[in-house]
Formats: structure tokens, sequence, C-alpha cells
């Protein structure tokens, strides 16, 4: 690991530490009520040019902390002025990464680096297969579901039992992922561990109702999600 590699993990830690565990409830809830007019707001930006500075320990590259302060600054007012969401929250977080990583790049003459590093994912099958594989798993392998269990549906009684809006299709994706994740790891006794686990929680609460239908229902959803998973990682990996 480089000398340069080790800056940036520094600078990703100092984001993180600052964006999360040294960002107090108070200073977030300020800030979406008071938006730019929050004192909390220059308090936060200033933490993270604070805790980049500290961290690389490159007294004389005043430029990166000041660069890493307004481009955070101007990144958060956007985001303050949005519509609260998980998608806002996740494109906020990508563009602070994306933005540290240009400041890494401009400063420390690592765009070759960074050229090299994604024209040799660009131009690599497996992470294509990967990309492929994991995207295929989450929502069309949720569809390819539907369409095949659509015929029971109507059999089904979902007033029977309260649920979390969507819990079942994120807790389906959700296992695909670490699925998928244990197959290109070899690890596939996880699995085992996972159906075991699974299937103690689920169809345990589902035996105290004694409604069959829904219990046969769930088990050929769950048995599918794992055959298509499964099927779809021994792809990858072959």
């Amino acid at each position: 690991m480089t000398e340069f590699t080790i800056i940036l993990l520094q600078m990703l830690v100092a984001h993180v530490l600052g964006d999360f565990l040294l960002q107090p409830n108070k200073w977030v809830k300020d800030k979406e009520q008071k938006k730019i007019r929050s004192k909390y707001l220059y308090a936060h930006v200033l933490l993270h040019g604070v805790l980049v500075y500290v961290f690389i320990g490159h007294w004389n590259q005043v430029f990166v902390p000041v660069l890493i302060i307004c481009i955070h600054f101007i990144i958060d007012v956007i985001k303050l002025y949005q519509k609260k969401s998980t998608w806002w929250f996740v494109l906020d977080q990508i563009a602070h990464i994306c933005s540290i990583i240009l400041i890494w790049a401009l400063f420390y003459n690592q765009f070759q680096t960074l050229q090299d590093f994604l024209l040799g994912l660009f131009n690599s099958v497996q992470f294509w297969k990967l990309a492929l594989a994991y995207m295929f798993i989450l929502q069309p392998v949720s569809i390819v579901m539907y369409q095949l269990t659509r015929n029971w549906h109507q059999e089904i009684d979902e007033k029977k039992g309260a649920s979390l809006k969507d819990a079942g299709k994120w807790i389906g994706m959700l296992e695909r992922v670490l699925i998928l994740t244990f197959i290109v790891i070899n690890q596939f006794a996880a699995i085992g561990f996972l159906l075991a686990a699974k299937s103690i929680f689920r169809f345990g609460d589902l035996t105290q109702k004694k409604d069959r239908k829904l219990t046969e229902y769930i088990l050929i959803g769950t048995l599918l999600s794992f055959t298509i998973t499964i099927i779809v990682g021994l792809l990858v990996v072959s």
C-alpha cells in the first residue's frame, strides 16, 4: 500500500468521523430547521476540514482542507434544500466521496493511478459479471418471482397479520445479496446458516398462526429466491 493510498484512506476516515460519529443529532436537527443560517452547518464543515488536515499531517497542504470545507459546504447546502429521502442521502454521500477522491487525485498527482484503476475495472470481465449479477438479483428477480407465484396471490389473505411496508421485498433482496456474496467468497456453509436462521424466525411465526397456505407460499418464495441466486452465483464464479 503506497503513501498516497494511505492518504486517501485517511481522508475517507475523516469524512466518516465528521459526517456520522462526530455529528450530534442536535446539529442535524438545527441544520434541517435553519438551513444555511444554522451555525452548526459551518461548525460541521469546519470540523471536516480540521479532521482532514490533522489526519493527513501535511501542514503545508492548507488548500486540501480548505477545498474539502468549501465543497462539503456546497453539497450539504444543496441537500438541505431538498426533500428528505433515502435517495438524497445516498447521492449526498456519493458526492462527498467522489469529491474527496478528486481532491486527492488533484493535489497528490494521482490522476494516472485513478485512471488505471477505473480502466482496470472497465476492462475486467469479472467486474461486469459481478455488477450484472448483483443488479439482477435485486428488483429483476423480485419481478420474476412475482410472475412465477402470481397464481397464488389471491389465495393469501394479507390482512391476517400486520407487516412493515415492503418488508418482505427488502428481506428477499438482502438475503439474495448475502447468498451471492457467500458464493463469490466461497462460503457455501454460510448459505445453509442463513436458510436455517430464516426458517427459525419466519416459519416458527407462521406455525403459531396455523396458516398453511401462507406458510407454503412463503416457503415457495424462499426456495425460489435461494435457487435463482445460487444459479446466478455459480454462473459468476464459473
